[in-house]
């Protein structure tokens, strides 16, 4: 099987049934598709001028709603699931049954309780689309937040490791590896390469003058470097720090300072604890909202099946809705066969939509033209995240 679905609308019968069974003979037979009727409310048609205005907006309204579901799963699988791609399809679930996308679809069944049949088409699609801007923006505004604390703490961790040219030295050094409250002594800290350090022990005294002997030691080292400590008279420390830059030793700029580790310590643990509840609610949040963003989409497109099928089979409502799930390598021959059923439909010479007409209520931000409503669903949200 694929991972592409179709929802298509074609006239009714004197039953949806028939329709329904007629379509599933002509494509099971060949095992072309697995098919599945998807129910469609009855709903207030309005008028026909309503429902050609109407038409358009919804094509921009289904593909807004989408992109918000997909920022939601980009969001959630990038930066809260570090693209555990296993983690996200646990938690891409809708309602109280936990159903996946597929099934969800599938299964669909319209929630009268959030969008009351008895509200004109406009009004559901303005309450839909109110609901998921407000999700937008929550995203927005909650994804800043999570994102500027897990930035301020990487930041934060970036200085404890890497090289001993470049990381924070406080939680390195001690007390004891320094001379303090001298008025004329100063301790530095220098870096030397591992395969220079016995050039280090038989130069340093001898860089410059004033230099306390036998006061340097190694503090701390890592793959590439040693980190010593030397302890000379204050006024010579410029000229100590540029023969060091010739001899390829680096001084670090460092100050021992024990409130300034304490107070990093202090602040790391404060983002982390900060980071985990954020972390936490989001992924609840992102769960819940995702849900709620994938529902919005479907309702829309049943709004836009219905919509559409009005415009194209006219009054009175009489039409099924089908959910067309094609298998691998069949698409042609399920167009072909879809094509023997409903060509009938097609009153009009295909070259004008070869021509890419603009038609509203039928073309509306999509190229392909069918003599049945045909839109196509993009159900996995999981491979779509794929980098």
């Amino acid at each position: 099987m694929t991972e592409e679905y179709w929802i298509i609308s074609v006239p009714g019968k004197s039953t949806p049934r028939q329709t329904y069974d007629e379509v599933c003979r002509a494509t099971e037979r060949d095992q072309l598709s697995v098919n599945y009727i998807l129910n469609i409310p009855d709903l207030k048609v309005g008028t026909l001028d309503s429902l050609v205005a109407l038409s358009d907006d919804l094509a921009k309204l289904d593909h807004y709603i989408e992109g918000v579901a997909k920022k939601l799963t980009q969001f959630f699988f990038h930066d809260i699931l570090d693209d555990d791609r296993n983690r996200l399809a646990e938690n891409l679930v809708l309602g109280p049954n936990g159903y996946d996308p597929i099934r969800y679809t599938t299964e669909f069944q319209w929630d009268h309780a959030k969008y009351p049949t008895k509200q004109s088409l406009k009004n559901l699609s303005d309450i839909i689309a109110k609901a998921t801007t407000h999700i937008e923006n929550e995203l927005k505004l909650r994804s800043q937040s999570y994102n500027s604390v897990k930035q301020n703490l990487e930041t934060f961790e970036k200085k404890q490791i890497g090289s001993l040219l470049t990381r924070n030295l406080n939680d390195i050094v001690k007390k004891e590896h320094f001379v303090l409250g001298s008025e004329y002594l100063k301790t530095l800290l220098v870096c030397v390469p591992k395969a220079m350090v016995n050039d280090w022990y038989g130069k340093y005294e001898t860089l410059c003058a004033m230099i306390v002997p036998r006061t340097s030691e190694i503090v701390a080292q890592d793959q590439d470097y040693c980190l010593f400590n030397v302890t000379l008279f204050q006024k010579t420390e410029d000229t100590f720090r540029h023969k060091c830059r010739e001899n390829k030793f680096t001084v670090r700029d460092f100050t021992f300072d024990e409130k300034a580790f304490t107070n990093e310590r202090d602040k790391i643990r404060e983002l982390e604890t900060e980071r985990q509840k954020l972390y936490a609610n989001l992924v609840r949040w992102l769960k819940i909202n995702f849900g709620e963003s994938f529902s919005a989409s479907m309702h829309i497109k049943v709004l836009r099946v219905f919509v559409e099928s009005v415009l194209r089979y006219g009054l009175p409502v009489n039409f099924v809705a089908i959910i067309i799930h094609p298998t691998r390598k069949s698409t042609k021959r399920l167009r072909d066969v879809l094509d023997q059923l409903f060509g009938y439909l097609d009153q009009s010479d295909r070259s004008i939509y070869d021509e890419q007409i603009d038609i509203p209520g039928i073309l509306a931000l999509q190229q392909e033209y069918y003599p049945y409503v045909y839109f196509k669903l993009d159900l996995d949200y999981i491979d779509m995240n794929k980098k």
